[in-house]
């Protein structure tokens, strides 16, 4: 079992920035790719960014690209998302996710663990 517990969301007006972190806990942390999902109300969890094990292999949804920065501290067992030049259409509940191996993956199916999720509310 991995446990997953996500931090950092909060209010923010647009242009801002947050950063969030995935505390993460039970397995060997650097055996597992991460990923950040978001769900806004009335919508599907989508996929947002994700990291390799070590860290030099990411991929990020279109929209966020160029905005949000993920990045993982094995020492720590923590992976985080930098989101800067936030707009009001990222407001959501941010999830952290885990899958054991190293590939990369976007599909929400694709992992086994997930945290209980942090709201962003970016306003206008």
């Amino acid at each position: 079992q991995v446990q997953l517990v996500e931090s950092g969301g909060g209010l923010v007006q647009a242009g801002g920035s947050l950063r969030l972190s995935c505390a993460a806990s039970g397995r060997t942390f650097s055996d597992y790719a991460m990923g950040w999902f978001r769900q806004a109300p009335g919508k599907e969890r989508q996929f947002v960014a994700a990291i390799n094990w070590s860290g030099g292999s990411t991929q990020y949804a279109d929209s966020v690209k160029g905005r949000f920065t993920i990045s993982r501290d094995n020492a720590k067992n923590t992976v985080y998302l930098q989101m800067n030049s936030l707009k009001p259409e990222d407001t959501a509940v941010y999830y952290c996710a885990a899958r054991y191996g190293i590939i990369l993956q976007k599909v929400v199916s694709a992992y086994t663990y997930w945290g209980q999720g942090t709201q962003v509310t970016v306003s206008s």
